[in-house]
């Protein structure tokens, strides 16, 4: 059977809003640790510091009946004396994060939350509360919640810049709507792209067991702490086969600090049209190796023009910090706020050059 990508998306479940099994408590999956690898034998102790800054979310939304098209007007109807259709309600349910106790503060998937008229989480203790939107991020899935409640559990922030291929990891989520359940597996691959998913691509990939009902989920590492969002699979029938991925909290954190400022994420634009370099490219340059990202145009009088940058200037770094590809220049600047300074690194002509650069709206 053809393999696909889904959305590690909200499971639909039937019952009133609110959903997580009363009893469910956690569930945990044999740990992938290889028995005295480092002497630890249970990540339990490290689990019950964390899982209750993880919830259970279950979401009401309306979804259009499929109808004739002529039933969109308003005159046919009229005419026919045809009622008005009426959304169907559906309940869902997906998973969230604790990022802020204080505040109340829940990171959840953007799709999860997507066209919601109510949105309800349950804790671990089994408090069930109504949440607020404060804000939600399409192109990179990530929305913003607000609960109001006392003695609340948070997730510490982790660095997901600093992980490597084969670092344990624990997904925690809501899969199937069957409540806290806990699975383990290792880092696959980081800067995960090319999964044809709308929006800024910079994935952690996991094969720790991730199924529908865990969007919104957290991964974190066997220190206890949040290094990304769980976000999506790819699953021949929706089930987990091994290949997750998560949006790191790099991003995350960027993302929530423009939603609680703003609402929504107000991004700065360079004004550039960007391509790979490819080997063929890099050698017809006379550049050593592939890594960065050639600008194929620019705009004029853009923010990029008005810093001097050309076509055919290679970026190589961003503030400092090395630019992998064309995918990893965009997400780097979709993460970027208006007005942000910025020093970017070409290479032009066999030299290198550093030019500063302001986003622009």
């Amino acid at each position: 059977m053809k393999t696909m990508l889904r959305f590690a998306a909200a499971a639909c479940v039937a019952g009133l809003l609110g959903v997580g099994a009363p009893g469910a408590g956690p569930a945990p999956a044999a740990a992938a640790l290889p028995a005295g690898a480092t002497g630890v034998t249970t990540i339990a102790p490290m689990l019950e510091q964390v899982t209750p800054a993880v919830v259970n979310i279950a979401v009401l939304s309306r979804a259009p009946q499929a109808e004739n098209p002529l039933l969109r007007d308003p005159f046919f109807r009229r005419f026919f004396n045809v009622p008005e259709q009426q959304a169907r309600p559906q309940v869902s349910a997906g998973s969230g994060v604790i990022v802020d106790a204080r505040r109340g503060y829940v990171i959840t998937n953007a799709h999860v939350v997507e066209n919601a008229q109510e949105i309800a989480v349950t804790l671990k203790d089994r408090r069930r509360l109504r949440a607020k939107l404060v804000g939600r991020d399409a192109a990179t899935d990530i929305a913003l919640l607000k609960i109001e409640a006392e003695k609340l559990t948070a997730l510490t922030w982790g660095d997901s810049d600093q992980l490597k291929v084969g670092d344990f990891l624990v997904a925690i989520g809501n899969p199937f709507g069957l409540g806290q359940t806990v699975t383990s597996g290792i880092v696959s691959a980081l800067g995960r792209s090319g999964l044809k998913i709308e929006g800024y691509e910079d994935f952690i990939q996991t094969d720790a067991s991730i199924n529908p009902g865990n969007s919104g989920g957290a991964l974190v590492n066997f220190n206890g702490e949040l290094v990304g969002i769980n976000t999506a699979i790819i699953g021949p029938a929706g089930g987990s086969v091994g290949i997750g991925f998560a949006v790191p909290v790099s991003i995350v954190r960027s993302v929530m600090e423009q939603l609680v400022e703003y609402g929504e994420v107000r991004r700065g634009r360079l004004g550039v049209a960007i391509q790979d370099l490819t080997p063929d490219l890099a050698e017809s340059m006379n550049l050593s190796g592939d890594a960065g990202a050639v600008i194929a145009q620019v705009e004029r009088g853009s923010a990029a023009d008005r810093a001097g940058i050309r076509s055919g200037d290679v970026v190589v770094a961003v503030n400092g910090r090395p630019v992998r590809s064309a995918t990893d220049f965009r997400n780097r600047m979709g993460l970027v706020r208006v007005g942000t300074p910025l020093q970017v690194t070409v290479m032009r002509g066999g030299s290198e050059r550093v030019l500063n650069v302001r986003t622009a709206n």
